[in-house]
């Protein structure tokens, strides 16, 4: 998130997270941003259809970045630049000579121009989750703040917060300033300003004015009131992660100018390192090199590209391996679920099938009312051929076929292709599948699914799935459910609030319920769906108490699905449903349930749900995210639980946090949003699938522990009286789960000491400390006089009245394998000899940093690795991929 400069403070924020090789001339590390001879290409900027039409916001754009280049071109000397930039503009504007986008999306866009959703302020903000160094999700700008000329005064320059926030994106640095800790005590007892670098200028003010930096202290505490008033003219050139809106400020932080004892975040993730240093490591500086001193970089060149008729072409295998495992019959619940229910109105769509050859169903067909989704329906295939052989390029071809006959090209289709086939020729259709302008979404059925049927989905930035065969699992309906038009408009999207199945024994029940929140509630449909004979027996009861049984849902025998769309705005609360095995015989009953916004411009809670990468190699962690939001703002504290569908064996449940356990904190955007008293009484309820992943190099057997605990991120220490209390996060034994075996806690009166050489720093006797379950809140008191008094541990060249100690923590596991060494805490030991300690404020100050904590969470799927030993059994020729489905 960019610095304002003393307009107002910006509020740091927490965020709940749910759940290619390079070469030297191509760099490519985002969605289809490439680095070529020293120029990014591709570089998409998407406009929220929410946003209205302002002939001055795209101008605006095109400056901003153009200014940016340059700024980004002087502030990586010479190093890179923005050559291309594409700006997609929503089909909500009115045309005006825009070229046709194509596989663009402004759910794959690295920009977005949207507001923050009725909330007050423009803080640009980065969507950066992965750790230090590591590229983030996207930029977010508002409408505002490329419009109003005014917020320049306080931001800087737009083509400087830019490149702040270009720097969050790309290169996983952090910001260098802290709102909530503006100072601190350095190792010589002075009150510093968090800042980088230091030598950027101002006064110290409190209440009645500029008075002496020594005011702004209380025991071991700053004074409410203080503030730091930068100079508006200024020698210093660094820091842009600091303040760019200072006219100095051209740089970055480097080795010379860099504050490593400033409490901020790039300190704390970064490891002590300058943004420069993270900058340079990155593999956009090792694999190029600076322009020559007399070559200047050509304006970015900008193409305005905008949205057409959604169009979509359900490519469906009708090869005799669909008739295995029920698997055409999931595929027909699916689809009609999809047509009937998910695909958005105006939409055209239309339906192709193959098996060794294509075949065209239906051409398209506009969906604009109940008739045109059941006449899609009755286009779906009944029954499969004899034919095991299976074709995915003919099918996708006769999949262009349909929607070219559109517009003459299949620009901006889509494709939702489903197999269980093993194709060897898939390979023989990429050129034509990458050049085509269609988004490709794959969902592959069984274990015998073509291995590289991914790569579709890789060159058209579709989603990709993994549905097994198990006749209780819902997978196949929520791959369905979770693609969308990608337009980005909530408010016209579904929202999936249920998915479960059980093999429910006979004249036993299925009896759960689902939470309606009052966000929701529009166009909300309840979807139960059966394994063999008749329905179950329904009811449903809203939270009125006003039931609803078999005979009200519309039921399909032939598919064996009951559906019933609830009219109008359904009540919020709480909903019961209850499903009875009434046969003598074991039946998977599912229940799937999906609704929509219930009022414009007020944003329902969403949840997004994504893996880091398509695959991994053993025994390097998977790790799984998910995004919980209302607007853009983050919901804290939901109960979020990530389940893992392997090929065989049972789902694994994993319980993702928001408190800090793993090893990720973000860089966050302002305030989390507050919950109506509604919310607050029923909760709410959301279901995303995260799509498949693969494991490479699983052993087949029994192994040798290789997985120590998480790294910690997020250790404090606070002085009380003569003690010091440290706080953390619990790690696991195996990354974040289970239970870690001891902590190693060391301390030093030098920063550079414990940073470069932390085995040989002072030992803190842990004996009565026991590690807790992983994300729980650890605290520790110790008193550093044990440990700081006399000259025996004093480092070599510090001044002897240095009283701040330099903490670090790391957890190690039953095997003795040892976390990576945690952020360093650091606490003042000195109080100032006219003031008196106010303990009750100590504190408090203390309770609210640990009750504070709450930092992203990271689950390093450990024990999906170990799930594949345990349960998977391959074939010779399928030891190298695992695919599971979240």
């Amino acid at each position: 998130m960019t610095h304002r400069d003393n307009e107002g403070l910006v509020c740091s924020l927490k965020f709940l997270i749910l759940l290619v090789a390079l070469s030297p001339e191509l760099l490519s590390l985002g969605a289809g941003v490439q680095l070529q001879d020293n120029g990014y290409d591709g570089l998409l900027v998407a406009i929220n259809p929410q946003v209205s039409e302002d002939q001055n916001l795209i101008p605006n754009i095109k400056k901003m970045i153009t200014e940016a280049s340059f700024c980004l071109f002087n502030a990586t000397k010479r190093r890179v630049f923005f050559r291309n930039i594409k700006i997609l503009i929503p089909a909500t504007w009115k045309a005006n000579n825009y070229s046709k986008a194509k596989q663009e999306s402004y759910e794959k866009a690295n920009v977005i121009v949207t507001d923050w959703y009725g909330a007050h302020g423009d803080d640009p903000y980065t969507l950066q989750y992965r750790g230090c160094g590591k590229e983030g999700k996207y930029i977010h700008f508002t409408p505002d703040f490329l419009l109003n000329d005014d917020l320049t005064a306080g931001y800087g320059s737009r083509g400087k917060v830019f490149v702040h926030e270009w720097a969050h994106l790309r290169w996983g640095v952090f910001d260098e300033y802290n709102n909530e800790k503006p100072f601190y005590i350095n190792g010589q007892n002075q009150i510093k300003v968090t800042r980088c670098s230091s030598d950027i200028t101002g006064i110290f003010v409190c209440e009645k004015g500029p008075c002496p930096q020594e005011n702004c202290i209380i025991s071991k505490l700053f004074k409410e009131g203080c503030m730091f008033i930068y100079n508006s003219t200024q020698n210093a050139t660094a820091s842009i992660m600091f303040m760019q809106s200072l006219s100095s400020v051209v740089e970055f932080c480097n080795a010379s100018t860099h504050n490593p004892e400033a409490p901020n975040l790039q300190n704390q993730m970064c490891s002590l390192r300058s943004a420069w240093d993270v900058i340079t490591d990155s593999a956009d500086f090792r694999h190029s090199s600076p322009m020559s001193e007399t070559k200047l970089p050509p304006p970015p060149t900008f193409s305005l590209l905008q949205a057409g008729d959604k169009v979509v072409c359900l490519v469906l295998d009708v090869s005799s391996k669909m008739a295995e495992a029920d698997r055409l019959l999931r595929l027909q619940q699916a689809a009609e679920f999809y047509l009937m229910q998910i695909v958005e109105i105006h939409t055209f769509v239309g339906i192709a099938s193959f098996n060794s050859k294509g075949e065209i169903r239906a051409q398209l067909h506009q969906i604009n009312n109940d008739d045109d989704r059941k006449l899609l329906v009755s286009y779906l295939p009944a029954t499969v051929s004899a034919e095991a052989e299976t074709s995915i390029c003919s099918g996708l071809k006769k999949g262009f076929e349909v929607v070219e006959k559109l517009n003459g090209k299949a620009h901006g289709s889509v494709m939702v292709l489903v197999t269980s086939g093993d194709d060897e020729h898939v390979a023989n259709c990429l050129l034509t599948v990458q050049s085509s302008g269609s988004t490709i979404h794959t969902i592959a059925l069984g274990s015998s699914a073509v291995e590289n049927l991914e790569e579709l989905s890789h060159l058209t930035g579709g989603l990709k799935f993994f549905v097994p065969d198990k006749s209780n699992s819902n997978s196949m309906i929520d791959a369905f459910s979770r693609i969308s038009s990608g337009t980005g408009d909530i408010f016209q999207q579904h929202i999936q609030l249920e998915s479960t199945g059980e093999n429910v024994q006979p004249h036993y029940q299925l009896k759960n319920t689902v939470t309606m929140d009052n966000s929701v509630g529009n166009d909300t449909a309840f979807l139960v769906t059966w394994q063999t004979s008749g329905p179950p027996e329904i009811v449903l009861a809203d939270p009125s108490g006003r039931k609803y049984y078999t005979d009200d849902f519309v039921t399909n025998l032939t598919l064996q699905t009951a559906r019933l769309r609830i009219p109008g705005t359904a009540k919020p609360g709480l909903w019961m449903y209850t499903l009875n095995n009434t046969h003598d015989s074991l039946q998977a009953l599912k229940v799937t349930v999906t609704s929509r916004a219930s009022r414009s411009a007020v944003p329902p809670a969403t949840v997004e749900a994504f893996v880091e990468r398509d695959s991994t190699r053993f025994p390097h962690p998977m790790m799984i995210y998910a995004n919980v939001r209302k607007g853009f703002y983050p919901i804290l504290n939901a109960t979020v639980t990530a389940t893992i569908e392997p090929e065989a064996g049972d789902p694994v449940m994993l319980k993702l946090f928001d408190d800090g356990a793993g090893n990720i904190q973000m860089n966050a955007p302002r305030t989390s949003v507050g919950r109506s008293e509604e919310e607050q009484k029923w909760g709410f309820s959301r279901i995303s699938s995260g799509g498949s992943f693969s494991v490479l190099g699983v052993p087949a057997g029994p192994h040798t522990d290789v997985f120590p605990p998480c790294k910690i991120i997020d250790l404090e220490a606070v002085k009380v009286e003569d003690q010091v209390t440290l706080s953390w996060t619990a790690p696991g034994e195996d990354f974040d789960e289970g239970q870690a075996n001891s902590y190693e806690i060391r301390m030093s009166k030098s920063l550079q000491n414990i940073q470069d050489d932390f085995n040989n720093a002072i030992l803190v006797n842990t004996s009565k400390l026991t590690p807790q379950q992983a994300g729980t809140k650890e605290i520790f008191t110790f008193s550093p006089k044990l440990f700081t008094e006399g000259p025996k541990y004093q480092p070599e060249g510090e001044a002897q009245e240095n009283h701040r100690i330099y903490v670090a923590i790391r957890a190690i596991d039953r095997n003795s394998l040892k976390s990576a060494v945690s952020n360093i805490a650091q606490a003042s030991l000195f109080i100032p000899p006219n003031s008196a300690p106010v303990l009750a404020r100590d504190r408090l100050i203390l309770k609210g940093i640990l009750t504070a904590m709450g930092l992203i969470g990271i689950i390093c799927l450990t024990i999906v690795v170990t799930h594949c030993i345990l349960n998977k059994k391959k074939t010779a020729d399928n030891k190298e991929n695992g695919m599971k489905l979240l």
